[in-house]
C-alpha cells in the first residue's frame, strides 16, 4: 500500500495516462463528462486540493461511463479514468489506470502492432523518478491476496499482462 504523499505523486501520471486516451470515449459519448471529471478528480487529488473521503465518495457518484461505451476502445477509455480518480483510495489503482489507458491505445489501433508498446513507453516518458519509485512500492500484480492488485480484474487477462509489463519495466527487466 502506498503512503498518502505517494498516491499523490502517482495520481498526476496517471491522470496523464488516461487522459491520453480520453478522445476515444468523448469522440463516441461527446456530451459525457464522467470520464472527464474523474480526471481532474485524481489531479485535484494529486495537488492536495481533495482529500481521501472526498475522493471517494465522488468517485462513486457517476455511475459507470465504461458499462454504457459503444466500443471496447471507449469503454477502456472511461475504466482508465476511473482507475485514475481511485488512486485517493489505493494507490494500485495508477497501474489500472495506465493498463487501460494502454488497452484503449491499442483498440484503437488494431493494424498497429506496436501501438501497446508505444504506449508503454510514453507512459515511462512522463513518470518522474519519484513516480517510478513510488510504483516500485507496488506488489507485483497476482501476488497479493487483497487489494487491487490482488486476484481479480486487475490481475486477469490483457489488463494483467499489461501491468506485468509496466512492472517489468519498472525493474528494469522489461
Amino acid at each position: 500500500m502506498l503512503s498518502e504523499s505517494d498516491r499523490r505523486l502517482v495520481a498526476e501520471w496517471a491522470a496523464a495516462c488516461a487522459e491520453r486516451v480520453l478522445g476515444l470515449f468523448e469522440a463516441e459519448s461527446p456530451g459525457d463528462d464522467r470520464p472527464r471529471a474523474a480526471i481532474a478528480r485524481a489531479r485535484a487529488f494529486s495537488r492536495g486540493e481533495l482529500d481521501t473521503a472526498s475522493g471517494i465518495r465522488q468517485r462513486f457518484g457517476g455511475g459507470s461511463t465504461a458499462r454504457e461505451a459503444n466500443s471496447p476502445a471507449a469503454a477502456a477509455a472511461a475504466r482508465a479514468a476511473g482507475q485514475a480518480s481511485a488512486i485517493c483510495h489505493m494507490g494500485a489503482h495508477a497501474l489500472g489506470a495506465a493498463a487501460y489507458a494502454v488497452k484503449a491505445a491499442s483498440l484503437a489501433a488494431p493494424h498497429q502492432p506496436d501501438a501497446a508498446d508505444n504506449e508503454i513507453r510514453w507512459q515511462f516518458a512522463q513518470m518522474t523518478a519519484d513516480v517510478r519509485a513510488a510504483l516500485r512500492l507496488l506488489p507485483p500484480v497476482g501476488e497479493s491476496r487483497s487489494g487491487p492488485l490482488g486476484p481479480g480484474l486487475l490481475a486477469s487477462g490483457q489488463i494483467g499482462i499489461i501491468i506485468r509489463q509496466i512492472q517489468a519495466y519498472l525493474a528494469g527487466t522489461g
